[in-house]
């Protein structure tokens, strides 16, 4: 599903056009990017969690040469579903 067919499903669902539809999707993305930049994470509950994690510099190969090189630290999003959304999954 992409974002165009998200945004028809969350119009027909919320029974909203889909200026308003996209508006909301819009805001709510947002929201959850400018809570991970400052380092909060979101929780919604049944859904999952949205967090930041540190992943420290580490030692890696380049496969084209295959020699060592260094892999400088950063951080990354992360989802963990929650129980409700993997049990839907696995049903």
């Amino acid at each position: 599903m992409n974002k165009t067919e998200l945004i028809k499903k969350i119009a027909e669902a919320a029974k909203i056009n889909q200026t308003q539809a996209k508006s909301a999707l819009e805001a709510t993305v947002a929201a959850i990017k400018d809570a991970l930049v400052a380092g909060d994470k979101v929780q919604l509950v049944g859904f999952g969690t949205f967090s930041v994690k540190k992943q420290d510099a580490r030692q890696g190969i380049n496969p084209a040469t295959k020699k060592p090189i260094k892999i400088a630290a950063k951080k990354v999003a992360k989802f963990k579903a929650g129980a409700e959304l993997a049990d839907a999954v696995n049903k």
